[in-house]
């Protein structure tokens, strides 16, 4: 075989083995933080202010739920006392998170865990 070839081909198989290695890294720390935060959360503790058209509601949703974590949601499209909320808390757009009271703009699951206590 071509030495030329041979060490391009080693070259490829590292970085086949460290791509694959950080995505199971990433895989490993995010189910690790939503254990983390669902542990930590209670029903009440989680509060969103959402939209139906906002792609980061839907994803906040999405995590939310597939790590069991218990919140609960209001939309300003269907609930006037929500849309006033959401205006007196002067934020730039949705969602709003409300975490133990704490507010939270956009969604992030490490703010989450930190505003829980995470360590």
């Amino acid at each position: 075989m071509n030495p030329r070839l041979r060490s391009g081909l080693g070259l490829l198989a590292v970085v086949l083995v460290v791509a694959g290695a950080s995505e199971a890294w990433r895989a490993w720390s995010a189910d690790r933080l939503g254990r983390e935060v669902a542990a930590l959360a209670r029903p009440g503790d989680i509060q969103m202010i959402a939209s139906d058209t906002c792609v980061y509601c839907a994803q906040a949703r999405t995590w939310f739920a597939a790590h069991d974590v218990p919140f609960s949601e209001c939309s300003i499209e269907h609930d006037e006392a929500c849309a006033a909320r959401f205006s007196a808390l002067m934020s730039p757009g949705t969602p709003v998170l409300l975490v133990r009271g704490q507010r939270q703009v956009g969604f992030s699951p490490q703010r989450v865990a930190q505003a829980l206590g995470a360590s």
